[in-house]
């Protein structure tokens, strides 16, 4: 998702990368990753979440077990105990492993690959404050930025979603499983959308995290027509405003290639890289 070249120079962030990547890891691991999770497993020092649809999700802070720092053997290890776990429950059929670019995990894409886990694509992790995001964007005529909530909306919204991203029929229906389960018996997820004419061009979640000073920004998808017109800058606005609303002082992202740079345009920092690596139940 580019944006307008004329976008003015990043403002200054008064916190340094080091920092945000301190209070990321302090405040956004584990727990707090899978709040729509209907349940959770400790394994050492890995978060093994299940969630509607068979889908498994594993996470921790760091790969250390019982105060010794982490080696080849004991990561590969935990690697198979976890797929263990899943493998014992017939509902789980695919399994994400979340690694991150700054862990100390020797050996983890080894074991993960030889225990039949499959890299995606890196995404980058981009962290500021909210008040960076939060400013005014005109909008191209007839354009509406929005919060939706009733459950037909929710599904067109995430019907584009999946066709910008590719995603096939099954994860669509997962995907849109999860969400509406989430927003059924939590109230901590909204979802935004961006409107052209009655139609729905772009979209995001704003997640705000419980007992943090966080807030993520997910899902964030513009169609490919309609991206370089500031569309994207919008919806991020709005929910960022929504943040500064919900408490929040900082913001984040999983980014990709498209929405990093805007981001990085607004004063964010890089902060590390994420890769989930992905096991499918034969």
């Amino acid at each position: 998702m580019t944006d307008t070249p004329e976008t003015p120079a990043a403002p200054t962030p008064t916190a340094d990368a080091a920092t945000l990547l301190r209070a990321y890891d302090e405040q956004l691991r584990e727990e707090a990753e899978v709040p729509s999770a209907v349940r959770t497993d400790r394994l050492g020092p890995l978060v093994l979440a299940t969630f509607v649809g068979g889908r498994g999700f594993i996470t921790y802070r760091n790969l250390d077990s019982a105060g010794a720092p982490a080696t080849e053997d004991s990561v590969a290890q935990l690697v198979e105990e976890a797929l263990a776990h899943y493998q014992s429950m017939p509902e789980i059929t695919r399994v994400e492993w979340k690694s991150r670019g700054h862990d100390h995990a020797p050996g983890l894409h080894e074991a993960l690959v030889t225990h039949g886990f499959t890299p995606d694509e890196s995404e980058s992790v981009m962290i500021g404050e909210a008040h960076l995001l939060a400013v005014d964007v005109e909008l191209p005529d007839a354009m509406v930025v929005r919060q939706v909530t009733e459950e037909a909306e929710v599904r067109r919204m995430m019907a584009m979603q999946a066709e910008v991203f590719g995603d096939s029929a099954e994860e669509e229906a997962e995907m849109v499983e999860q969400i509406l389960h989430r927003l059924r018996t939590r109230d901590d997820m909204e979802m935004w959308v961006a409107e052209h004419d009655g139609e729905i061009v772009s979209a995001g979640r704003l997640e705000p995290v419980a007992g943090t000073e966080f807030a993520g920004i997910w899902g964030g998808a513009t169609r490919p027509e309609y991206r370089g017109r500031g569309i994207y800058r919008a919806l991020t606005s709005a929910r960022a405003r929504s943040a500064i609303a919900h408490g929040k002082r900082y913001i984040n992202s999983d980014s990709t290639e498209f929405s990093r740079p805007i981001l990085e345009r607004s004063g964010f920092l890089k902060v590390s890289t994420t890769t989930p690596y992905e096991w499918r139940r034969p």
